[in-house]
């Protein structure tokens, strides 16, 4: 099943996070995001503040409809976005569902 059809699912932090195995098989499916420090991480650009500030509003319906929230910084007319498992210190199966469904806003 395609990441972007899949839901988040709560993490309690008594799972442990993905290996690298398997956190190298689910970028397979996100291949325009980065691993940067044990992150998925992406940057955005946009035309103007204001065009960056309307995709992180929808970034931010998605997050919580999913209930899975990413750090967020903005600069101007740059998003970068990083999301990880806070609850478990490291990559969940929700980071990359939730950066697919990031991706389906910018294409």
């Amino acid at each position: 099943m395609e990441l972007t059809q899949k839901k988040c699912t709560p993490c309690e932090g008594n799972e442990a996070p993905l290996s690298l195995e398997e956190a190298n098989k689910l970028f397979e499916q996100i291949p325009s995001w980065d691993l940067k420090d044990n992150q998925v991480y992406k940057k955005f650009k946009f035309k103007n503040f204001k065009e960056a500030m309307e995709f992180v509003n929808k970034v931010a319906d998605i997050a919580e409809q999913e209930g899975h929230h990413p750090d967020i910084s903005i600069h101007w007319n740059i998003v970068e976005i990083e999301l990880w498992t806070h609850a478990i210190k490291g990559l969940s199966e929700n980071d990359f569902i939730l950066a697919a469904k990031i991706d389906k806003l910018s294409s």
